[in-house]
């Protein structure tokens, strides 16, 4: 830590002493779409109104923090925009702002944003949809992503289940959308790493879980061929709490439930990272979340891109967030990246339970050519974006 600070006292010297730095106000906008969440059997976890707000508002802090030496000023400006509103409208009334748009939004409402013709020459950062396809043949070039695509969490559990020796999966899968896709992910990842998916469930349980899992959960799980680990696929945190324990047969349990892949948790305390938990906590009174991480790094990079570049022009920090220069310093233990082909946020994914980090892919013997980072995800030679290459 001390090393650090000395560290980033010494950059911020260097950048004083060494050129004439003009005085740099940047106006970042904050974009969201709320959006209705299915009806859930337990209420012990409730999302956050202000998730992904909070990660920009920590950022905006460290960003002023360091621009306070450099004549950098940073201002935010906040659009919410409630269900049946008018989304695409608040997006442009902040285009007309400011080029940086940090937004927390649906796949498609994201695109439709990036599809707008103010936005040709913006940077959006998309900090809360997942979709690998997004990252695929539906990627724009004027999409930086800071959250994990769906597939890097996925490919993270499959590495941890080589290194484990536990190759022979079941899955759980729910009935909504976003269940479905991780589920096809999770099928994806097996066939990457070399796993078995021996059996695809779906979840048709109607019964109240709260009462009942100890008896339906055994034979929900009793013909479930022999494998070592239950999957479950429960994005929206329905039935997946209570498959624990509770198997036919005694398996340990991951995806959304167990042992679960993330950008982020609370329990990542290593490589600095009790800082940042701390100050989070100070300012939203909570636990920061993997879409409160992907904010707060999205306001990171603009602030990393407008210091080394002493610009705020937006062709000129994306040229630096896309070049081999820029480093973010993301307290996972290792600098983070973009991706040059896709404008996805290299990263370390996480792998946690309530309790405490189990451990951290990329693991250990997972190589890569270029760097261990993108064996998560889709790699250069996978990808079908084009928009990036031109």
């Amino acid at each position: 830590m001390f090393v650090r600070v000395i560290a980033n006292y010494l950059v911020i010297l260097w950048f004083c002493c060494s050129a004439a730095y003009a005085d740099i106000a940047v106006t970042i906008g904050y974009l969201e779409q709320v959006e209705p969440q299915p009806p859930v059997l337990s209420n012990l976890d409730p999302i956050p109104e202000n998730e992904g707000l909070a990660g920009v508002e920590v950022g905006l802090k460290d960003n002023a923090t360091t621009g306070r030496f450099l004549k950098q000023t940073y201002a935010l400006e906040t659009r919410v925009v409630e269900e049946g509103g008018d989304f695409e409208s608040a997006a442009r009334e902040l285009l007309a702002v400011t080029p940086f748009l940090i937004v927390k939004a649906p796949e498609n409402q994201l695109l439709r944003v990036a599809d707008l013709p103010e936005a040709a020459r913006a940077i959006l950062f998309n900090t809360s949809a997942e979709e690998t396809g997004l990252r695929d043949a539906a990627c724009r070039s004027n999409i930086l992503h800071t959250l994990p695509s769906r597939a890097m969490r996925t490919d993270a559990l499959a590495q941890f289940g080589v290194r484990k020796k536990w190759t022979d999966w079941v899955v759980i899968a729910g009935p909504y959308p976003a269940d479905q896709a991780f589920a096809d992910a999770i099928e994806k990842s097996a066939r990457k790493f070399g796993i078995r998916i021996r059996e695809r469930k779906a979840w048709d349980v109607s019964a109240d879980m709260r009462r009942s899992a100890f008896q339906e959960l055994p034979l929900f799980t009793q013909d479930f061929p022999e494998h070592d680990l239950v999957v479950v696929a429960d994005e929206t945190d329905d039935f997946g709490r209570y498959v624990p324990y509770n198997s036919w047969v005694p398996r340990p349990v991951g995806g959304t439930e167990g042992i679960v892949p993330v950008a982020w948790d609370r329990t990542v305390e290593q490589w600095g990272a009790a800082q940042l938990q701390s100050r989070f906590e100070k300012t939203a009174g909570r636990s920061m979340r993997p879409v409160d991480y992907a904010a707060w790094a999205a306001m990171r990079a603009i602030g990393e891109a407008v210091t080394r570049t002493n610009q705020a022009d937006a062709g000129a920090v994306r040229d630096y967030l896309l070049s081999g220069k820029f480093e973010l310093a993301g307290f996972k233990g290792r600098p983070l990246t973009f991706r040059t082909w896709n404008g996805q946020l290299r990263q370390p994914i996480p792998l946690v339970h309530p309790r405490t980090l189990v451990a951290q892919a990329p693991l250990e013997g997972f190589l890569h050519q270029r760097t261990e980072l993108d064996t998560l995800g889709i790699d250069e030679a996978e990808s079908a974006c084009t928009a990036f290459r031109e």
